[in-house]
């Protein structure tokens, strides 16, 4: 399946995940969308990811900014957007202890009721719904043993599922259907905790929005996958991977940065996945949003979305190569 011009984006997320000093890679590991001062940096970005080929951008309102002044952001520079990410917590991992239908366990929600707003607001149907993914000391799928479904219990399982199909369920009252996101690091990192919440949760509530470098990273075929869930799939994050890297962080206890540190993360087109073979596995006609991520770039930000880029225009349809899409 070949790309269409008008379902690609870019998820900014190279200028987001960096390190603090990017020669040194002992340096503090950054998250720019949550540093408030990050707001007067956004609109510079934005425009360099149009610059860059990109007409399309993953939906990520700020904290600090109003969906109105946001709007104006994306539209100053001249992008539409994409579907965005919603996660939501296990309670218990934030020792809370909900009772149903108590306005504690109603409230534990508002950050879903928050996304679906947004994503009504931008004219989005669709969102990629994550379980949260914890630093807190003591978890152990990101600070210890990432990408091999460490401390796995059935039982808590159930519980996220559980979780999961409730924020599924808030997002579908507003109109905005939730595809399962899995990431590692998270309780939905396997295959079988993958397979046991879509086996749990009704198609109709959750459909797949898989991210295949993910999958690989935790062991998963990305292309069995595709083709088992193509009937509830509905948006992709595509990305590659130096698959010796991901390799040896599955061999040998490692944290999830160290792994990134080691240059996990590469620009499509310059690791070790085979993303043509994940392009052909997508269903005929599927009109799926296709977002780009390079969590962390392997050069300048702005060159890493090139590169990204040009893999995409080397992938555009037919049609839209003939209406100059391929081009800046």
């Amino acid at each position: 399946m070949k790309l269409r011009a008008d379902r690609v984006a870019l998820n900014p997320i190279q200028w987001i995940n960096i390190k603090a000093d990017p020669s040194d890679p002992e340096s503090e590991d950054l998250w720019l969308f949550a540093d408030p001062a990050f707001r007067a940096d956004y609109p510079g970005i934005l425009a360099q990811v149009r610059d860059a080929g990109f007409s399309a951008v993953m939906m990520e309102v700020l904290d600090t900014q109003t969906l109105q002044s946001y709007e104006r952001m994306v539209g100053d520079a001249g992008l539409v957007l994409a579907p965005g990410y919603a996660s939501v917590a296990l309670p218990e991992d934030h020792g809370a202890l909900l009772s149903r239908g108590s306005a504690e366990q109603v409230r534990w929600y508002d950050g879903i009721r928050r996304k679906a707003e947004e994503s009504n607001y931008f004219g989005l149907d669709t969102i990629f719904l994550a379980p949260e993914m914890s630093w807190a000391p003591g978890t152990r799928r990101t600070l210890e043993q990432t990408a091999v479904g460490a401390d796995f219990d059935g039982s808590r399982l159930d519980r996220v599922i559980d979780i999961l199909g409730t924020a599924a369920e808030v997002l579908g009252q507003e109109g905005v259907r939730a595809g399962l996101h899995n990431h590692v690091g998270t309780w939905i990192e396997t295959e079988e905790e993958i397979e046991r919440a879509l086996a749990a949760i009704p198609p109709s509530l959750l459909g797949a929005s898989f991210d295949v470098g993910h999958l690989a990273w935790a062991g998963i075929d990305p292309v069995r996958m595709l083709k088992r869930h193509a009937d509830r799939l509905l948006d992709l994050h595509i990305k590659d991977l130096d698959l010796t890297v991901v390799a040896a962080s599955r061999a040998e206890p490692s944290s999830y940065n160290s792994a990134v540190d080691r240059g996990l993360f590469r620009e499509p087109g310059l690791g070790d996945m085979d993303l043509d073979a994940v392009l052909a596995a997508l269903p005929d006609g599927w009109d799926g949003w296709v977002i780009v991520e390079v969590d962390r770039a392997s050069m300048d930000p702005r060159a890493s979305a090139d590169v990204s880029r040009a893999w995409v225009e080397a992938r555009l349809t037919a049609a839209d190569q003939a209406l100059g899409h391929g081009g800046h």
